[in-house]
């Protein structure tokens, strides 16, 4: 599905990027903050949150996405864009984070903080401060890409002082869907969700050293609006992250 090749120079990652056009590096001091909002379609105070992430996917310095989890379905409406990963990816910062339980909506920040996704004004908050932070405290890694018409992207994260690994993680993002839900805790409203995760799979490995990996079209899923791009160390923390028009 991909092949991966590490490079000591960065003649051989500047030539794999000039092969491909067009080209983009996203090298911001201030990276955009990464939003993860955990929701459901069967969680009756979710919708506030979902519009909350559609207002935070219109700013540049968020890159915001909406992971469906399935712990919901149970009480009568399958959310159709829930996915057991998603669940797994929750309870993954759950343990990081030190919370007791899992629960919807739930806003994670820069992969290192959460909050209540409905409470705007804390979320704002945990935005600003990961903003305002300075560069010894909020890691920045670039990551370029390259792409010809509709086929492979190629991914390159240069060589950099790092404290330890971190996944390379490509997201299928869809920009919007429309959903008239007809059970469950909200049954009869037509919700709005938006920046939905269809997919998320590991790329690559990146250990300090220069990293390029290209990625084959039939690695996400199929009809997806954008790729985002996911930098993310061990600890959970984001390292890095860019957006791929598609």
């Amino acid at each position: 599905m991909f092949t991966r090749r590490a490079f000591t120079a960065s003649g051989l990652a500047a030539g794999l990027l000039a092969a491909a056009s067009p080209v983009r590096a996203v090298g911001l001091t201030r990276r955009p903050v990464v939003v993860e909002l955990f929701t459901s379609q069967g969680c009756s105070s979710c919708p506030p949150a979902d519009a909350f992430l559609g207002d935070l996917a219109k700013r540049d310095d968020v890159v915001a996405l909406a992971f469906h989890v399935d712990y919901w379905d149970y009480i009568g409406w399958k959310d159709p864009f829930g996915d057991p990963l998603y669940t797994a990816r929750q309870r993954a910062y759950a343990t990081r984070l030190r919370q007791r339980s899992i629960y919807t909506p739930q806003m994670v920040i820069d992969g290192i903080a959460h909050e209540v996704g409905s409470r705007r004004d804390r979320v704002e908050a945990a935005i600003r401060e990961r903003l305002e932070a300075s560069r010894a405290e909020r890691v920045s890694i670039p990551i370029e890409f390259g792409r010809r018409s509709d086929g492979p992207v190629t991914l390159i994260v240069p060589k950099a002082a790092t404290s330890g690994p971190a996944d390379l993680m490509l997201a299928a993002v869809d920009a919007e869907h429309v959903t008239e839900v007809k059970r469950g805790e909200n049954s009869g409203r037509v919700l709005a969700d938006y920046n939905v995760v269809r997919s998320i799979v590991r790329v690559g490995r990146w250990t300090g050293d220069e990293l390029a990996v290209t990625v084959d079209p039939q690695t996400w899923h199929r009809g997806a609006d954008s790729l985002v791009i996911l930098l993310q160390a061990d600890h959970g923390a984001i390292w890095g992250v860019t957006r791929i028009p598609l």
